[in-house]
């Protein structure tokens, strides 16, 4: 059986891997209709009321991923691109977090695997 971290790694890289290439190959067959938020406003007839600066046009690099693309390349490779960083910014941010997490609350001695703990001497003395 596998040790638990490496578990662990093989599901994290699994699922990275996965999200990339949802990210990448298939982000260029997004529809091109209005996103849920755009289509509701459009219906109920409220997108006129959308403020005239809003706080995300305020960010430092709002115009290099406008429209879920990426600015100043080639048509064909600026979604899939945008999917890429997108996908390993937010991979690296909950990273991140999950790292600050657990180091805020260091393991026990207790193994993290019930499968790789040791057996309990009491338990072993009475079947």
């Amino acid at each position: 059986m596998m040790p638990f971290a490496q578990r662990n790694r093989l599901w994290i890289l699994t699922g990275l891997g996965s999200a990339l290439i949802i990210a990448v190959f298939l982000s260029p067959f997004a529809s091109p209709n209005p996103d849920g938020l755009d289509r509701v406003s459009k219906d109920l007839k409220f997108e006129r009321n959308a403020t005239e600066n809003p706080l995300s046009h305020r960010l430092p690099f709002r115009h290099l991923f406008a429209e879920y693309s990426v600015k100043g390349v080639p048509a064909a490779i600026a979604t899939p691109l945008a999917g890429l960083i997108g996908t390993l910014a937010t991979f690296g941010l909950a990273w991140g977090i999950g790292k600050l997490a657990t180091a805020a609350n260091p393991p026990t001695n207790a193994s993290a695997d019930p499968a790789d703990a040791s057996p309990n001497p009491i338990d072993s003395e009475h079947p």
